[in-house]
């Protein structure tokens, strides 16, 4: 299982256009193979910082997923909205058992 988690900072413009981007996506996105759940988060302390949190079946699925027209579109217009650099991480548990 991969954690996908990017950090995004808007301009306050830009705001509304980008939540309803997303609202109009998220389930699109949810329903591409192997993607497991994907989640809106705002930052408490700079309501301009949002985050998407995902869950994937493998860094395949992910990976397949980032070079699809779907992940294209709605990465080509949310790029327009920032008003900041983007981060991504990806991640695995770690089963200390």
């Amino acid at each position: 299982m991969i954690v996908r988690i990017v950090r995004m900072t808007f301009r306050e413009d830009s705001i509304d256009k980008f939540l309803k981007l997303f609202s109009a996506s998220r389930g699109q996105i949810s329903q591409s193979p192997g993607c497991r759940h994907v989640q809106l988060l705002r930052d408490t302390e700079n309501p301009l910082t949002y985050y998407t949190y995902s869950l994937w079946e493998s860094e395949e699925a992910l990976n397949a997923y980032r070079q699809s027209e779907l992940f294209n579109r709605v990465w080509g217009e949310t790029k327009t909205y920032f008003g900041g650099n983007p981060s991504a991480y990806s991640m695995e548990a770690v089963d200390l058992q």
